[in-house]
């Protein structure tokens, strides 16, 4: 949590983006090897909607700058043992291996286009285009919507890490992420759309949930994999008490030669789940039903990986709030596969009664309460 208008920092429903956490720019976090303690608490408690539990912010900014002294030690040691010519000469032979490696790349890829709406209507395109000559390409996403008043807005960072996860994962050689992939790529993402914002524009949605529609988009424009179940399905839920995020498995897209794979996180989901038990021992939760959704991948040559359901039920009121996509508009399928089933979610109240909730949406949780998701799954390749 770093402030916000919810819990966990992750609220469907902001339109800015001092409503989505404490905004600091430019603080001096250290001096002279001093930890400026009192600074940070002061900015973290001095906004319109501070941080809830400063404590465990503090505790991540001195493991992050542990981690941080560690690398810089690591490479002063580098650089006395092997001379600090070597090493920055190594450094740009990583870089010139990552760029070759892609090169090589693009030399197998034809032109291509995908264009993927999202359930709040907006939508993502893409034109990838190859200039063989030169083994370069153009990932051009001109016709994209404009900047949205939502929190869907995405950086362009984003869009730029999109394109390089899609290229590394498109590699076989063992090279390590860096920056040289993106030397033969050129990426044209308009000023004011909802992937290159205007300054002030919420964009709690643009890392979690449209970096997962650009990196669907761009591996179907290649035609290597099928989208993905498209969305991290972020949970938040919590009180004064206590505050919880996570997000939820799905299914993975087909390929041209492989089936897609049930219950993963797909993408840039990159979390682990929390364990039941710790779940249940430090919240006051019960974890009712955890279990693959057989049958919510699409089906093809290659059938699409299954999505998951999870039910929760609150032991002590609370708001739980969802922050997803592919609520309406189904996983496609592509070169003829079919698409998967699309998430749900829901309440089940105490009395029995249901209330169906949309792909972002807010619920406040009694004791007795079940919060159900169903995540989507992954689209199917080629016709069956």
């Amino acid at each position: 949590d770093i402030g916000g208008i919810a819990p966990g920092s992750m609220p469907p429903e902001s339109r800015t983006i001092e409503e989505e956490g404490v905004m600091i720019d430019n603080l001096l976090l250290v001096d002279e090897s001093e930890f400026l303690e009192g600074a940070v608490r002061e900015a973290l408690a001095d906004a319109k909607y501070p941080a809830r539990q400063p404590d465990r912010n503090l505790s991540d900014l001195r493991a992050q700058l542990a981690a941080c002294t560690r690398g810089a030690e690591l490479l002063h040691q580098a650089a006395r043992d092997r001379e600090g010519e070597v090493v920055s000469a190594y450094m740009d032979h990583v870089l010139a291996n990552a760029e070759e490696s892609v090169r090589a790349l693009l030399g197998q890829l034809e032109d291509g286009a995908f264009s993927y709406a999202m359930d709040n209507g907006a939508q993502v395109q893409v034109a990838i285009r190859i200039d063989h000559a030169t083994r370069s390409a153009v990932f051009d996403f001109t016709g994209t919507s404009d900047q949205q008043p939502n929190n869907f807005n995405a950086p362009r960072s984003i869009t730029r890490a999109a394109a390089l996860y899609v290229l590394r994962t498109l590699i076989d050689d063992p090279i390590p992420m860096n920056d040289g992939c993106l030397r033969p790529v050129e990426l044209i993402v308009p000023e004011g759309s909802m992937l290159n914002p205007l300054p002030g524009a919420a964009v709690v949605a643009g890392n979690v949930e449209t970096s997962q529609v650009v990196t669907d988009c761009l591996f179907a424009a290649t035609g290597r994999l099928a989208p993905s179940q498209g969305t991290m399905n972020n949970f938040t839920f919590g009180n004064e008490n206590h505050q919880y995020y996570e997000t939820i498995a799905g299914g993975s897209g087909a390929g041209p030669d492989h089936d897609g794979t049930s219950a993963v996180q797909t993408h840039m989901t990159n979390s682990r789940l929390t364990d039941p038990e710790i779940l249940e021992t430090r919240l006051p939760v019960r974890l009712d039903r955890f279990a693959i959704r057989r049958g919510s991948g699409g089906v093809g040559r290659h059938t699409g990986g299954d999505g998951v359901e999870r039910r929760i039920t609150f032991l002590e009121a609370m708001r739980a709030n969802m922050l997803a996509n592919r609520r309406t508009v189904a996983p496609r399928g592509i070169a003829g596969g079919g698409d998967a089933k699309p998430g749900e979610n829901w309440v089940e109240r105490g009395d029995g009664s249901r209330e169906d909730l949309t792909a972002t949406d807010s619920a406040q949780m009694e004791p007795g309460d079940s919060f159900v998701i169903l995540t989507p799954g992954g689209g199917g390749f080629g016709a069956g």
